[in-house]
């Protein structure tokens, strides 16, 4: 293990929101302008952590690319004034999450659970259902069409809603597609 790899941590960069993914292409162009490139820099990696989520757009579903952690782009490299400065230099960069004037590395496991949900959504995506538990919804498809109710249950697994509505005049639960479902 070599000097440089012994030393390398994570770090967070608060940028401004929207521009992370500006911040994380301008750092790595200064690295590989950098003599040796990223190869032999102190700067390894830089991630703006993302995950793939199904949404509803105009009655279909649309797989949507999200920031995890919008306004922050994660590093990995070794802390110097050499790096400190490069990365504070970059535009759009406010400034390393920290106590104090020193960054503070991020722990082993919040990167492992980090890069874990990235792993874990390129193999499937989740799908975000925009109901919670006693929402009122309005049927939009199938035999219940035009009867409201109230969200008793989320599968977000199944991509499913449990919603309680009044047939002849008795509480009724069906499950439904959540794309059958608008919101109030």
């Amino acid at each position: 293990m070599t000097e440089v790899t012994k030393d390398l941590r994570w770090y967070a960069i608060q940028t401004y929101s929207g521009h992370e993914n500006k911040v994380q292409r301008l750092i790595r162009i200064k690295v590989e302008d950098q003599p040796g490139g990223i190869e032999n820099s102190e700067i390894r990696e830089v991630l703006v952590p993302t995950q793939e989520v199904l949404e509803i757009r105009n009655g279909k579903r649309v797989t949507v690319t999200k920031r995890l952690y919008p306004g922050y782009v994660l590093v990995e490299m070794v802390l110097n004034d050499g790096t400190m400065h490069l990365i504070n230099n970059v535009q759009g960069v406010i400034k390393f999450v920290g106590s104090g004037k020193s960054p503070q590395p991020l722990r082993d496991e919040e990167i492992n659970k980090i890069l874990g949900v990235e792993e874990e959504e390129e193999e499937g995506t989740r799908e975000e259902i925009p109901f919670h538990i006693g929402q009122v919804v309005e049927v939009m498809q199938g035999p219940f069409t035009d009867f409201s109710g109230t969200v008793q249950e989320v599968y977000p697994d199944k991509g499913k809603v449990k919603v309680e509505v009044s047939l002849f005049g008795r509480p009724t639960s069906v499950e439904l597609d959540y794309t059958q479902l608008k919101g109030y």
